[in-house]
């Protein structure tokens, strides 16, 4: 399917709500996703996780979201799950705490039950609205992907899974992700939902040149100064 060469890396959270389309119309499309493609989870850190990535020297990925751009994000998320014949539960966050379902989800792949876990968790979240920083609704979805509720529930306090976060959100860094959902392959890079279509044509043809390269051979990523756009 991938016509060799690195493999492709899927940067997701599960705080977006165009992760979760995207994640939906990559699994629709490529129902071998999840053995093809290395899922990264990339979210907003708590204070304990935010520690060792200052001692590494990585900067958040996430801003604040404007009041305006929050609004166009409601009515835009709607009218794309109408699309997909979806309707959107939206949930509340308050205070929230994202290293439960995604240190959750890095014990569920230890468990070969990652895509298990990401259904159950997108269910909940997306399409029943229930707050997914509560360790109770995050071990209930652990234990409908036949994992333990204990153990689901303690990855939050297992130094091995922070460790493993932790290297997830340098990767992400060090990758220049600045948003989900975020592709890495080979030489190219898809951020968005509306490009998700692009990355699985690129991935059938076992190509990463951008289809007009393949006669014209263009330089792929601009050389012009960090700031420039000519």
């Amino acid at each position: 399917m991938t016509g060799g060469g690195k493999r492709a890396r899927l940067y997701f959270s599960f705080r977006s709500p165009y992760s979760w389309l995207a994640g939906r119309r990559l699994l629709a499309e490529l129902p071998t996703a999840f053995e093809e493609i290395d899922w990264i989870p990339s979210w907003e850190a708590d204070e304990v996780t935010g520690r060792s990535l200052d001692e590494r020297g990585v900067r958040p990925v996430y801003t604040p979201m404007s009041r305006a751009k929050h609004l166009y994000l409601l009515m835009d998320v709607k009218r794309l799950a109408a699309g997909e014949g979806v309707e959107v539960a939206w949930p509340i966050d308050v205070d929230p705490w994202w290293e439960p379902a995604h240190l959750g989800f890095l014990l569920a792949r230890r468990h070969g039950r990652e895509r298990e876990f990401y259904d159950e968790i997108t269910r909940a979240r997306w399409e029943r609205g229930e707050n997914i920083s509560l360790p109770e609704v995050v071990s209930r979805a652990g234990a409908a992907a036949g994992l333990d509720e204990r153990e689901v529930e303690g990855a939050v306090d297992d130094p091995g899974i922070r460790a493993e976060a932790v290297q997830c959100l340098v990767s992400a860094f060090r990758e220049d992700v600045f948003g989900v959902p975020y592709v890495r392959w080979r030489r190219q890079r898809y951020w968005g939902v509306d490009r998700i279509g692009t990355f699985l044509r690129d991935l059938r043809r076992g190509d990463d040149r951008p289809v007009a390269e393949s006669s014209a051979h263009v330089t792929p990523y601009d050389t012009d100064t960090g700031g420039g756009c000519g």
